[in-house]
C-alpha cells in the first residue's frame, strides 16, 4: 500500500492556466486614431521644400549675375565669337601655326566688321541730305492721307499734333540731353565689354580645349565623366544654335535688303544691317526691325510702300519659321515654339534686351545637358 501511495500520490492540486500578457493600450488605441498623412501630400511637401531651396539658390545666382553684368555679357559674347570663328581658325591651323591662324582669323573678322560699318556710315552720309527732303515730303503726304478718306482727320488736328510734338521736344530738351549723356556712358561700357570679349575669345579659340581639360582635372574623379559629357553636349548645342541663328539672320537680312532696294526705300543698307542684328533676338527682333523699315518707307515713299513692307513681316516670318529654322537649326537642340516664346519673354522681363537674346541659347544648353545625362544613366 505504501508503495502504491508512493507511486500514485493522489490528484495534483488544481492550477489555473496562464493568461496571455496583454500590453497596455497605447494612447492612439485608447482614444481617437492618429491622423495619417496622405503619401501624395507628403511627397508634394518634400518636392516643395526642395524647390524652395533651388529657387533661393537661383535667386542668389541672378542677383550675383545682376551685379556682374559686364563680365558675364563679355564672356557670353566671347563664347559666341568662339563658336563662329573656331571652325575658320581650325581650318587655317592646318596650313599655318595655331597662333598665326588665330591671329589671321580674328583680324579678318575685325576688318570685315569695320568695312561693313564704314559702308553703312558712308551710305547714311550720302543719303542724309536727300533723306531730309524726302522725310518732309513724306510727312506732307501722310498729312494729306490722314485728311482724306477713310480717316477724314481735320487739318487743325494734324497741325496741332505737330505743334505738340515740337513743344514736347523743346520742353524736355534737357531731359533728352541728359539721356543722351547717359547713353554715352553706356557706349563706354559697351566698348569695354567688347574689348574684354575679344580678349577672352582669343584664348578660347586658341586653347579652349586645354582650358576645359584643366577645369575638369580640378573636379573629383567621380564627377569628371558627368561634367565632361555635360560640357561637350552643352557646347555642341550652343555652337550649333549660334551658327544656325547667324545663318538665319544673314538670310533674313539678304531678303530684306533685296526687298527694300527693289521698293526704293532709303537707307536700305542700314536697315538691312539692323534686320541682321535684330534677328538674333528670336520671335520679336525681326518684326521690330521691319516695323522701323515700314516707318521709314511711310515717311519717304507713302502708305502703299509702307503696307508692302509690313506685308514682308508676315512673308519673311513664314520663310524663317517653316524653311530656315527647320533646315538650318537641325543640328542644334529643337525646342518647342511655346518654350521659345516663354523663354524670350522671361529673359526680357528679367534682363531686358540682353536677357531676351541670351535666354534661348541658355535654355537650349540646359536641355541638351539634361538629355545627355539622362541617356548616360540609361546606358
Amino acid at each position: 500500500m505504501r508503495e502504491r501511495s508512493a507511486r500514485h500520490p493522489g490528484p495534483a492540486p488544481h492550477t489555473r492556466p496562464a493568461r496571455p500578457r496583454v500590453r497596455p493600450a497605447t494612447a492612439p488605441q485608447r482614444g481617437r486614431a492618429a491622423p495619417r498623412i496622405v503619401p501624395g501630400l507628403q511627397r508634394a511637401a518634400g518636392y516643395a521644400w526642395r524647390l524652395l531651396v533651388v529657387g533661393a539658390a537661383l535667386y542668389a545666382v541672378l542677383v550675383l549675375l545682376g551685379r556682374l553684368v559686364l563680365p558675364v555679357v563679355a564672356v557670353f559674347a566671347a563664347l559666341v565669337i568662339t563658336a563662329i570663328l573656331r571652325p575658320a581658325a581650325d581650318l587655317a591651323g592646318k596650313v599655318m601655326p595655331r597662333e598665326l591662324a588665330v591671329l589671321v582669323t580674328i583680324l579678318g573678322a575685325l576688318l570685315l566688321i569695320a568695312g561693313l560699318l564704314s559702308l553703312v556710315g558712308a551710305t547714311v552720309a550720302g543719303e542724309w541730305s536727300s533723306l531730309g527732303h524726302e522725310f518732309r515730303g513724306g510727312l506732307d503726304r501722310i498729312d494729306r492721307w490722314l485728311e482724306g478718306a477713310p480717316f477724314h482727320v481735320r487739318p487743325s488736328a494734324v497741325s496741332g499734333l505737330r505743334s505738340k510734338v515740337s513743344s514736347f521736344v523743346s520742353a524736355h530738351r534737357s531731359t533728352l540731353i541728359s539721356t543722351a549723356v547717359g547713353e554715352a556712358t553706356r557706349v563706354v561700357e559697351a566698348v569695354t565689354g567688347a574689348a574684354l570679349a575679344l580678349f577672352c575669345s582669343i584664348f578660347f579659340i586658341h586653347s579652349g580645349d586645354a582650358m576645359w581639360h584643366w577645369a575638369e582635372r580640378q573636379l573629383p574623379a567621380s564627377a569628371r565623366r558627368s561634367w565632361s559629357l555635360a560640357g561637350r553636349a552643352g557646347w555642341r548645342s550652343f555652337a550649333g544654335y549660334t551658327r544656325g541663328i547667324m545663318i538665319v539672320a544673314a538670310s533674313n537680312a539678304i531678303l530684306v535688303g533685296i526687298a527694300l532696294t527693289v521698293l526704293g526705300v532709303p537707307l536700305a543698307l542700314p536697315l538691312t544691317v539692323l534686320e541682321f542684328f535684330a534677328t538674333l533676338i528670336p520671335l520679336i527682333g525681326s518684326p521690330i526691325a521691319m516695323a522701323v523699315a515700314a516707318v521709314v518707307a511711310l515717311a519717304a515713299k507713302g502708305p502703299v510702300t509702307a503696307l508692302i513692307v509690313l506685308a514682308l513681316i508676315v512673308v519673311i516670318g513664314q520663310i524663317e519659321g517653316h524653311v530656315l529654322h527647320p533646315v538650318v537649326m537641325s543640328w542644334a537642340v529643337r525646342i518647342h515654339p511655346v518654350v521659345i516664346a516663354l523663354s524670350v519673354t522671361a529673359g526680357g522681363i528679367l534682363a531686358g534686351v540682353i536677357g531676351a537674346a541670351v535666354s534661348l541659347p541658355v535654355v537650349s544648353v540646359i536641355w541638351a545637358v539634361v538629355l545627355e545625362l539622362r541617356e548616360a544613366r540609361a546606358r
